[in-house]
């Protein structure tokens, strides 16, 4: 038997972010449908490290694609220079259970996790959404910029990001390549990254709120991806009772998202707060942006089935350009 191995750049050059992008559109589809097998993630608290580890399995029938994925979430690892996140997927072949590939998972998650930011940005965001404030300047960062420089005619972008050296990088690495225009610029404060801005993608690993409610603008759609577990709030509390609140899984998101759970604890907004998912919107069962001074936000922990569906289309297109390094196992 052979299976095929998979490095970041093989990864990133089999799944474009456009593919990733109608990928995430699929997979949320078929959740909100009832058509995927997916428990809640499996979580080690790794106390000692400060890191969590998580095993998430997943199927989607309708795709036939299947997968796990393990992953490792350190933050303290930025004080080391090693990644925040370790990664590593397995897409097997669903009609015989047969390993096809391991692929690096680290960048599959981060494309995955922007493609979802770009498939609710396609949604939610205002069609002529030109500015975009982001927060964070590390992976995932980078993969939310690329995904909604997809899907909107973005022509600023406002970096905010408490790691300068990773935001001069990102700016010098990023600026003009595809979609992103080159106009990036690093600014000081959580006002100005939001000054003007028509979406703001949030991807840091802050457990307070990156920027106050008050200073964002009518009609911005927010994309918020960083806070994880219950106890992180990236998103304050005085922004989602202001905001249409979306998520990628209404049952993943009570059970992890800080930003949702705390101000539900705190009795300032009911679970009826969240209009609903993403896939509700794509299946025509709700309605997306309703006027164009609304705030919209999507809220996503990040679902196994993203997982799986990208590691078989980053599969697919491995295949079709020659990509990764078939050994015997």
């Amino acid at each position: 038997m052979q299976i095929i191995i998979m490095n970041s750049r093989e990864v990133r050059a089999a799944l474009p972010m456009q593919d990733a992008i109608e990928a995430m559109k699929a997979a949320f589809s078929q959740l909100s449908a009832g058509n995927a097998q997916f428990p809640l993630r499996s979580k080690l608290e790794i106390e000692e490290h400060h890191g969590v580890t998580l095993v998430m399995p997943a199927y989607l029938p309708e795709t036939d694609a299947l997968a796990v994925k393990v992953v490792s979430v350190f933050p303290q690892n930025i004080t080391i220079s090693e990644p925040t996140i370790y990664a590593a997927v397995l897409t097997l072949d669903a009609a015989t259970g047969r390993p096809l590939a391991l692929m690096e998972g680290g960048t599959l998650t981060a494309i995955r996790t922007g493609a979802a930011s770009g498939a609710a940005t396609d949604l939610l965001a205002r069609t002529d959404a030109g500015v975009v404030g982001l927060f964070g300047s590390g992976v995932q960062a980078r993969t939310q910029l690329e995904a909604v420089c997809t899907v909107r005619p973005v022509n600023s972008v406002r970096i905010f990001s408490l790691d300068e050296a990773g935001a001069r990088l990102l700016v010098e690495e990023l600026a003009g390549r595809g979609p992103i225009p080159d106009e990036l610029v690093i600014v000081s404060s959580p006002e100005e990254a939001l000054h003007d801005a028509d979406i703001v993608c949030t991807a840091t690993t802050s457990t307070r709120p990156v920027f106050p409610a008050d200073a964002l603008e009518p009609g911005t759609h927010i994309n918020a991806i960083g806070a994880f577990t219950p106890e992180m709030q990236e998103i304050g509390s005085d922004t989602i009772l202001q905001a249409r609140v979306f998520v990628d899984s209404r049952e993943a998101a009570l059970d992890e998202a800080g930003d949702l759970i705390i101000p539900i604890e705190a009795c300032l907004i009911g679970m009826e707060h969240i209009v609903g998912e993403l896939g509700q919107v794509l299946n025509g069962e709700l309605p997306g942006r309703i006027n164009d001074d609304e705030i919209t936000l999507f809220k996503s922990v990040g679902v196994a089935v993203q997982d799986a569906i990208a590691a078989a289309r980053a599969f697919e297109g491995a295949v079709e350009r020659g990509l990764g390094t078939p050994i015997e196992f």
